[in-house]
This record gives C-alpha cells, structure tokens and sequence, in this order.
C-alpha cells in the first residue's frame, strides 16, 4: 500500500497528513523524501507559522514499509536509515514548531517521526510501541536516543526491547506527550499548540 503526504494551509500552520489506502501509513523512502522537501518550505517560507504533522483515524504511522525494506540491499538500507536520520533531524531543529497530533498506532518509525517532532498531543485511542525489538530490529531513525530524554532510561529499555505498548493515558504520565484531546479537537488544538510556542520562541 502506498502512502500519501497531503499538504493543506490550516489557519495559518502547514497542515501535513499522511494518507493509505488501508489507514495505516507507512514511511517510505519516497515520503521521506516528500517529508523532507515539505520541511525545507516550511523553514524558508513566510506562509507558515509553524506544522502540525498527523495521520488517519487508524494511525499517525505504522512505521517504515516491511515489503520495502525486505527489498534493499545491507548498502541500501543503511542509506534508508540515513535518510531518515536527515529528515527527522531536520524536523527537530527546524526554527518553526512542528507538533505531532497522533490517533490510532504510532510504532516504530512512526514513533520516531512523532519523537522528532517538538511537541506530541494525542486522542484517547493512541497506541505507541516500538515492536522492531520483539522481532530483532532496532530503530534506525533516532528513537532510541530521543524516547530515551523524554521518558528516562528504565522506560525507554522496557520499550525499545520488549516492543510493550503504551495508552494516551500512560504515554501522558511518562511525558511522551502533553496533551489528550478528542478526535474532533487533536488537529485544531495542535494547530493552536503550534502558535503558541511559536509565540513563545518568539519573545
């Protein structure tokens, strides 16, 4: 199944929305390259106050493309990897705040994205794991690092090697994210979040 990256103006923040035909999208070496173009915009444009990166109702992102990745050669896939390491760094250090608003299964990849973003808010029914562990994979795109300074060592350990999931509810409590909100209020409360912080970097 392919994915999707919709670029849509939302009261002034860029509104990016990953998009499959089965609801569950996945990050391919071309969305990362989308990804990565629609962050360079977003940085050098006047248009946008900031970003505000979401998904479908099933999931924010189920991570990279097993079919995909399956394909590459050990020198291809070590490139996937820094590819999205460039883009996902590109995303934290971008000067415009970036906010991740997550419904459904955010693993893996997808978690990494969510991670690398400046703020994450989520619906009642977010999920978020990183199951590469369970099946003797470890994340490629900065997760390990970044789950590790947001929710401590001994939690991130858990994560990361038993593939356990989190609830909103507890993905709140360890700091994963800030926010819980309804469905209908996630992109509009992001969008608001987004403005803030810029409001807030600003002075």
């Amino acid at each position: 199944m392919s994915t999707r990256l919709l670029a849509a103006p939302h009261d002034g923040i860029l509104l990016l929305t990953l998009e499959s035909d089965d609801g569950l999208p996945r990050l391919t070496s071309s969305l990362l390259v989308e990804l990565g173009s629609q962050m360079e915009t977003l940085a050098a444009g006047r248009e946008f106050l900031g970003c505000v990166i979401t998904g479908s109702e099933k999931a924010f992102a189920a991570g990279a493309d097993v079919n995909e990745l399956a394909r590459l050669s050990p020198a291809d896939a070590f490139e996937f990897s820094r590819a999205g390491q460039r883009v996902f760094r590109t995303i934290e250090r971008s000067p415009k705040p970036i906010v991740a608003a997550i419904r459904g299964y955010c693993m893996g990849g997808g978690l990494d994205l969510a991670l690398a973003c400046h703020a994450r808010i989520a619906s009642l029914d977010a999920v978020f794991a990183h199951p590469g562990g369970a099946l003797g994979i470890l994340t490629g795109w900065g997760g390990t690092q970044r789950l590790t300074r947001l929710i401590g060592r001994a939690r991130a350990l858990e994560m990361l090697t038993t593939g356990g999931k989190l609830n909103a509810t507890e993905a709140r409590e360890f700091g994963l994210i800030s926010e819980i909100t309804s469905p209908p209020q996630l992109i509009p409360t992001a969008s608001d979040l987004s403005r803030r912080m810029l409001n807030l970097i600003s002075h």
